[in-house]
Parts: C-alpha cells; sequence; structure tokens
C-alpha cells in the first residue's frame, strides 16, 4: 500500500494500524474509526461516511495485501456499529466487500469476514433482509467450510440471520425460492445440512407459505434424504413429514399435479428410505387429490407395480405400493368410458412436456431395472399435466395399456406385479369396456402368451380377462381386427374360421358373433377369435397342453359358457389340417368332458338328446371322430348304444396300435368311475339295452388279457340272465320296444364320416412311416 496516498478522513495513524499485522492494534484502529463515524452521524455527514466506508472497501478489504484486508473488515464493522439503525443506508457498501472475502484463500481472513458480518448484521437486523440472497449465498458457501474456525463462525451468524427471519414479517420468499432451489441440490453434506436447516426454519414461520413453493424443491429434498449422514437423513425426514402434515391439514391448496412425477421418479429409486418415502406420499396424494391423479396413471403405474413383488426385506413398501395400486383403481369409474370429445368450455386434463423438473446437479435415476420404457428415466416430464384447474379429468389409456403390457410382458416381473397387471386389464375392460376394446388387438397376443406362466394364480387372471374379452358386448363389432401377434405364427397348418351357416353352427343376424345353438347365449366377435388362437397355442405348444391345457379348459367353462366352448372348439378342430394333434386335442377335451366338475351340467344334458342338445352332439361327433375310443365314450355319455355297438364293429378294420388299446383301456377304467353309474345301472334292464351289453363286450373282445379285460368281464359276469328277472307282472304287461337311439340323427351319415375321418389318419401314419402296401386296410365307404 502506498503510504503516500490520501486515506482522508482516516488518520495516517488509523491507516498505519489498519494494515498491522497484529489484532490488538487493528482493533485500536476500529475503535478510532467508530468515533469519527460517531461524529459523522452527529454532523448528518453522509458524504464524509460514504468516503469512509468506500476507503475501508476499496483500499482495504479488497487490498491484496492480506492485513490491509483484515484491518479493512474490522473498520467495516465498527462503521456499521457506529451508525446503527443508519447502517441499513449504507448496507451494500457494508455487505458487499465482506462477502468477498468469504472467498478469500486464508481462512482466518474468511473467519474474520464472519466475524465482520455478524457485527453488520446484528446491527441491522431487520434492514439485511433485502439483502438476504447474497446473504444466505455466502452463508452456503461458509457451511461446507474446510476450517471448524470459520464453521462455527458461520453458524453464529447463520443462527442470527434464522432469529432475524422469524422475527420479521417482510422476507421476500418469491425471490428466495430460486437460489432455494439452486442451493438444494449440492451435494455436499455440510450445504445440505445447512439447507434443511433453513428450510425448518421458513416451515415454521406462521407468516410465509412455504408450501406453495413445494414443487420447487421437492426433488431436492427427496435426493438429500438420500445422504450418508445418518443426522441428515434424520432432518431431511422431519422436514418431509412436517410438509406431509401440512398437506393433509390443507389439501385444497396443494398442487399435487406439479409434484406427481417427481413421486414417481423418487418411487423407483434403489434407496429403500428414498422409495418408502416417496411411495407414502403417493399413496396420500392419490387418496386426497383422487381423479386429478388420473392423467399421471401411466407414471405411477411404472413405479408402483414392481414394488409389488418385493419380499419381506422390502415389506413396508410392498404394502403402501399395494394400497397406492389399490386407491388408483379405484379412481377409474364407468364414466371414463365416455367418448372424448371434450364437452364445451372443459379443458383436456392430458400429459404435455410443458413442464420440466428445476435444474438439479444430481437427479434421481428414472426407470428401475428392465423399465418398460427408456421415457420412464429420460425425465419425469413425460406425465406432466396440461393444467392443474379441477376440471374435469379424462382418462387416457394409451399409456396405461402400454405400460400393462410392458409388465406383463417381461418375463423377469414377479407373480405379484403379473397379478397386479392382469387385474388391472380386468378392471379397465369392466370399467371403461369401449376404451379398452381398442387395444384388445396390442394386448391379445401377450395375454395368450401368459397361459404359459408358471403361476395357477396368474394363468386364473390371465383367464378372467380373456373371459371378459370374449363375452363383452362391447366386443361385438363387424370386423374385430386380426388377433394373431408374430409370436402366434407357428409353423403348423392354420386354424381356419369356418364359414358361416355350415353344419348349421354359425349364424349371421346383427352381428358375427359366434351362436353356438339355441340355448347358449351369443358370444361376442372376438370368443371364436379366442377359441381359434388359444388351439394354435396349445397345438405350438404341446407341452403346455398336456401340462395346463385341462386346467385352462376347465376354468374357462366356469367363466364363459361350457357348450359355446366345446361347441366351437370341436367345430374348429374338424377344420384342423395336423390330424395327430386333432386326435389328441379331441382326446383332451373328451377327458375333460367326462371327468370334471366343472362340466356336470353339460353332461346331464348331453345324456337326454333332446332337440336343443342334438346339435351339440353332431358337432362334437365330428371332431371326435378324430379319436376312434373317445367317439365310442361319447356314444356312451349320450346313451346312443346301438351306433357305440356300430362303432366298435368299425375298429376290426382299424389299424390297432398300441396306444389304441391303452385308450381302450382307460376307457374301461372310465367306465367303472362314479362318471357312468347309470351305464352301470342300466345293465340291469337287460331286455331294454342289448346293444350296451354288445358294445361292452366288443370293448372286451378288442382287449388283450389284460387288468382292464378282467375288470370289464367281471362286470360283464355281473349281468343278470333276463329270464330270472321277469316276474308275474312282466310277464303279463306288453313288451317294452329296447332303448333306441334319437330318430332325429342320422346316425350313417354319422358313421360314414367316422369312416371317413379314420382312412384320413391311416393315410397320414402310412405316409410316415412308407408302409403304402397296407392302404388295402382301409374301411371300404
Amino acid at each position: 500500500m502506498n503510504p503516500e496516498k490520501d486515506f482522508a478522513p482516516l488518520t495516517p495513524n488509523i491507516v498505519r494500524a489498519l494494515n498491522d499485522k497484529l489484532y490488538e492494534k487493528r482493533k485500536v484502529a476500529a475503535l478510532e474509526i467508530e468515533k469519527l463515524v460517531r461524529e459523522f452521524v452527529a454532523q448528518n455527514n453522509t458524504v464524509q461516511i460514504k468516503h469512509v466506508i468506500q476507503t475501508l472497501s476499496q483500499e482495504f478489504a479488497l487490498s491484496q495485501h492480506p492485513h490491509s484486508r483484515k484491518g479493512g473488515l474490522i473498520g467495516l464493522a465498527a462503521c456499521s456499529i457506529a451508525l446503527g439503525k443508519d447502517s441499513g443506508l449504507y448496507l451494500k457498501e457494508l455487505i458487499e466487500p465482506v462477502l468477498t472475502c468469504f472467498n478469500d484463500a486464508d481462512s482466518r481472513l474468511r473467519y474474520y469476514a464472519c466475524e465482520a458480518l455478524y457485527n453488520i448484521v446484528k446491527v441491522a437486523r431487520g434492514a439485511v433482509l433485502p439483502h438476504f440472497n447474497v446473504l444466505f449465498d455466502g452463508l452456503s458457501k461458509l457451511a461446507a467450510d474446510p476450517d471448524p474456525n470459520v464453521k462455527s463462525g458461520s453458524e453464529l451468524l447463520d443462527r442470527l440471520l434464522k432469529d432475524i427471519v422469524t422475527e420479521s414479517n417482510k422476507f421476500d420468499l418469491v425471490s428466495f425460492i430460486p437460489l432455494l432451489r439452486e442451493r438444494i441440490y449440492s451435494n455436499n453434506q455440510y450445504a445440505r445440512q445447512f439447507i434443511i436447516s433453513w428450510i425448518l426454519v421458513l416451515e415454521s414461520v406462521p407468516d410465509i407459505n412455504l408450501l406453495d413453493y413445494l414443487p420447487e424443491i421437492l426433488d431436492g429434498l427427496f435426493q438429500i434424504l438420500g445422504d450418508n449422514g445418518k443426522e441428515i437423513r434424520k432432518m431431511c425426514e422431519v422436514v418431509l413429514g412436517e410438509f406431509l402434515k401440512e398437506i393433509k391439514k390443507n389439501p385444497s391448496s396443494v398442487k399435487f399435479a406439479e409434484m406427481a412425477n417427481i413421486l414417481v421418479i423418487h418411487c423407483q429409486t434403489t434407496d429403500d428410505l428414498i422409495q418408502l418415502t416417496a411411495m407414502c406420499w403417493m399413496r396420500e396424494f392419490i387418496q386426497l387429490a383422487g381423479r386429478v391423479m388420473l392423467p399421471y396413471s401411466s407414471g405411477i403405474l411404472t413405479a408402483v407395480l414392481p414394488c409389488l413383488a418385493y419380499d419381506d426385506r422390502k415389506k413396508s413398501i410392498k404394502e403402501v405400493a399395494n394400497v397406492c395400486n389399490q386407491s388408483l383403481m379405484k379412481l377409474v369409474t364407468p364414466e371414463d368410458d365416455e367418448l372424448d370429445e371434450l364437452r364445451p368450455g372443459q379443458r383436456q386434463a392430458e400429459p404435455t412436456p410443458d413442464d420440466a423438473l428445476p435444474k438439479q446437479e444430481g437427479t434421481a435415476s428414472g426407470g428401475p431395472d428392465g423399465s418398460c420404457d427408456s421415457s420412464f428415466s429420460s425425465g419425469i416430464s413425460v406425465f406432466t399435466a396440461a393444467s392443474t384447474e379441477r376440471a374435469p379429468v379424462t382418462l387416457h389409456l394409451d399409456g396405461i395399456v402400454q405400460v400393462l403390457n410392458c409388465h406383463l410382458s417381461d418375463t423377469a416381473i414377479g407373480m405379484m406385479t403379473r397379478i397386479a397387471v392382469l387385474k388391472w386389464l380386468y378392471h379397465l375392460y369392466i370399467k371403461t369396456p369401449r376404451k379398452m376394446f381398442r387395444h384388445t388387438d396390442s394386448l391379445f397376443p401377450i395375454l395368450l402368451q401368459t397361459l404359459s406362466d408358471e403361476s395357477d394364480e396368474v394363468i386364473l387372471k390371465d383367464l378372467e380377462v380373456l373371459a371378459e374379452i370374449a363375452s363383452s358386448p362391447a366386443g361385438q363389432t363387424d370386423d374385430p381386427g386380426p388377433l394373431d401377434g408374430p409370436d402366434l405364427q407357428a409353423s403348423h397348418s392354420e386354424l381356419q374360421v369356418p364359414t358361416p351357416g355350415r353344419a348349421g353352427l354359425l349364424n349371421t343376424s346383427g352381428t358375427k358373433g359366434l351362436e353356438c345353438s339355441p340355448s347358449t347365449p351369443t358370444m361376442n366377435s372376438y370368443f371364436y377369435k379366442f377359441m381359434i388362437n388359444l388351439l394354435k397355442r396349445f397345438s405350438s405348444e404341446r407341452k403346455l397342453l398336456e401340462v395346463r391345457g385341462p386346467f385352462i379348459i376347465r376354468q374357462l367353462c366356469l367363466l364363459l359358457n361350457a357348450e359355446n366352448i366345446f361347441h366351437s372348439m370341436a367345430d374348429i378342430l374338424l377344420r384342423e389340417e395336423d390330424l395327430k394333434f386333432a386326435s389328441t386335442m379331441v382326446h383332451a377335451l373328451n377327458t375333460i368332458l367326462l371327468t370334471s366338475t366343472e362340466l356336470f351340467q353339460l353332461r346331464n344334458q348331453l345324456k337326454d338328446l333332446k332337440t336343443l342338445s342334438q346339435n351339440l352332439f353332431c358337432c362334437l361327433y365330428r371332431s371326435w371322430c378324430h379319436n376312434p375310443v373317445t367317439t365310442v365314450s361319447l356314444c356312451f355319455l349320450t346313451q346312443n348304444y346301438r351306433h357305440a355297438y356300430d362303432l366298435i364293429q368299425k375298429f376290426g378294420d382299424l389299424e390297432v396300435t398300441v396306444d389304441f388299446l391303452a385308450e381302450v383301456d382307460k376307457l374301461v377304467q372310465l367306465i367303472e368311475c362314479p362318471i357312468f353309474t347309470y351305464l352301470r345301472l342300466q345293465l340291469l334292464d337287460v331286455k331294454n339295452n342289448p346293444y350296451l351289453i354288445k358294445a361292452l363286450y366288443g370293448l372286451l373282445m378288442l382287449l388283450p388279457q389284460s387288468s382292464a379285460f378282467q375288470l370289464l368281464s367281471h362286470r360283464l359276469q355281473c349281468v343278470p340272465n333276463p329270464e330270472l328277472l321277469q316276474t308275474e307282472d312282466s310277464l303279463k304287461a306288453a313288451p317294452k320296444s329296447q332303448k333306441a337311439d334319437s330318430p332325429s340323427i342320422d346316425y350313417a351319415e354319422l358313421l360314414q364320416h367316422f369312416e371317413k375321418v379314420q382312412n384320413k389318419h391311416l393315410e397320414v401314419r402310412h405316409q410316415r412311416s412308407g408302409r403304402g402296401d397296407h392302404l388295402d386296410r382301409r374301411v371300404v365307404l
């Protein structure tokens, strides 16, 4: 510093003392400056006061010499003390050079700067509030200072400033929020602690409504919640807890829509505390805001659904996620199935990418592992609503269906999540069928694929959805469109939809739905295509048919009309080109028909071939012809004993294989089951059931000497002698005619059809084995 330079009104002694390296001498100089400034105040000499402050600032506080800077700082503090209440007039000039010294490399100088500012603020009190932002910015930097003395000094200044803010009602929150939003993304734990402490203070001030600005800082709070320091995490938990209490008290003033996407992002984080807290907030938002949250449903489901598959290690998160899922589902009502056209004066609350998160230094990861769509992790503005007005909310299913489809397609997703997805689909088909049927073509392939799931519970829910699609009145369309996805293009022959009107199975009325028979309700346009694709899947995945086929068909018979299912499958199999599959499928259907409790009513219907069930019998019979033994069992079930006997007579012309004999063996076992109790009792009436006995003897003659042979032989030995059963009354009575097959059925034509089908099977077997010389064993038509 130039000693000859004029620093008036500062005396040379004051200047020399301010530049001294000893603190005591600088303190003496500060006392002289204080006395000098008091005189100027008494004289109301503002020009000299400004000159003193400017000199101390420019020539000392901002000097290159460290001791001069220290002298300048203590001199500025002395000026503030001397000014007293009038210091507010010079605060900008007093504060700025001190704040500049906060960035000094010398820790001692930073400490003196902190001490000087403390004295300035202490004197000015509420007058410093217009300069609060610069003070806060400087303090936030000192909070992370590595020097403990500096940090201690900054804490004293911080407490003083908090007291002033708490006492005042003139705090400018609007101008402060941008700075708070910027600083809240600091990664330094001390800076984070400083930020949290200030939010707690501002939240406690009655005149300050920080809740209005919560969307600006909520994301940063959740990031601080993931800090490694337990104390900081605990402080952040307290802050978030206080905010949530306030939200519950004043839900009408909360900007739910602006914070929905922030919660969506943090509900997907890997940090358990953040995820649980965000999920709890989401639960409260859905319950408090109601339908306001519907436009964000796709994002919420993206976050919530994976949590439903968590194990007991994350039980708390799973339970809260389940409540969120259930609450969100309840928001969808039948009114959401109305047309999308907007009513006059209604604004469409559809998510748009206009609003985004505040700028941040570090953001939480957007999507979970294996997330459905990269848009879920690229930013949270994907689901931001265009308007938060409490206008009628329109439910847009595109995003929801996309998320559900994606989660159902992901094989890594847990069982409970898959069940939840299927429950959502079922719920949407029930509440909003017209809108959902627009998405059926895209959903149908994955729903069929889900039938191969390992979980029975998943398959049950999947079948419920498929059954609703197949039976909903909303599915009555002129052309439901192709239901075959790429995964359904199997190498086997395509199953074709039969021509309407053929065999009287399909009737065309106002719609093109399948009408199986006059006794059953009409299914919608998707029912028949569902049956086609189900059989196609069984054909391409024989293991699925073997392991889950009976279970799937039995459940469908409970969910839909059993007669419709068997009628349509039989009609489709009649045109199946893969004869081996047709035979296998017919055998599976026949076993289900004969043994399942779910088919009790259908069995009773077939036992009495009245007009309404004759059409069903003829349809089943034509397909059952793919398997000779099942055809006979169908005749036994329907009490067509004479025709059964005629069929067995034809067995001598067929190629008898081990598989064929095994099926005869199973049929004998079935005859001994409760299903055929009525048949065994009819053996007592020998006179009226001769063809039943002949048919059973025919089966006996087909069997080799085996356990089945012995079983049937013992049964037939129990058949009584008709002469021993005659009584005096029966002899006098007119002779009864034996039980005849239904006269309205053309049994000769059915028998001819049986022979034709068996000839096809025989030709195929010989073509495969290359034994063309045995073709003379075909049945001659």
